[in-house]
């Protein structure tokens, strides 16, 4: 059984689609033991809380510093046994010792077809207001293990949406989210709770 963590800083809504995927049985071999937020007032935890789901605030602001995070993060994930960190919308950069001690055993969801319009500033609607800005004729969104880089992993999944003459990036945002985000990101859970993906190379290979 993959025991899972997963991270979000808002409303969940990447969370909820796990939790719907592991109740239906479409994410198999796998179970949510930890909710973490960076902010106590995340919808996120009260969808934890809702399923049965232990929910914890860990915030950079309450240590002294990075290395005290990262430590009490740490100290967190091994006290539910955790395998894997999902980043479902977790807009806090994760710490190189976090990464380290779980290589290849984090997965981010971002909202863009990586490379493009990903990396530093990239994150939550600015994402799609540059899509839109660049005139680009499809957008999606990409699921990739976690390096020491910013949306520099492995990737695992992508798939893509035709953007449409009138969308905002709300409407883009909303789009990708239903029919791509709640898709690849439990279908990538998945095939890591029954091994069927492997790193070789700096590049996933199925099996």
């Amino acid at each position: 059984m993959l025991k899972i963590a997963v991270l979000v800083s808002g409303g969940g809504t990447n969370l909820q689609a796990i939790i719907d995927s592991v109740a239906s049985g479409t994410v198999t071999n796998t179970s949510i033991e930890l909710v973490i937020s960076n902010k106590k007032d995340a919808y996120a935890l009260e969808r934890a809380a809702k399923a049965g789901i232990t929910g914890v605030c860990i915030s950079p602001k309450e240590y002294e510093n990075r290395d005290m995070f990262a430590d009490a993060m740490i100290a967190k994930l091994k006290e539910f046994d955790i395998d894997l960190i999902v980043l479902a919308g977790y807009l806090v950069i994760v710490p190189e010792k976090i990464i380290k001690a779980y290589t290849n055993r984090i997965i981010n969801i971002h909202p863009s077809l990586i490379p493009s319009f990903c990396g530093d500033g990239y994150y939550g609607l600015k994402v799609h207001e540059a899509v839109l800005e660049r005139g680009c004729k499809v957008s999606g969104a990409t699921v990739h293990f976690v390096d020491e880089g910013t949306d520099t992993g492995p990737i695992i999944f992508q798939d893509t949406v035709k953007v449409n003459e009138d969308d905002t990036p709300q409407s883009l945002q909303q789009r990708i989210m239903e029919n791509v985000e709640w898709k690849i990101m439990p279908r990538a859970i998945d095939c890591i709770a029954n091994d069927k993906i492997s790193v070789v190379n700096g590049r996933v290979v199925f099996k």
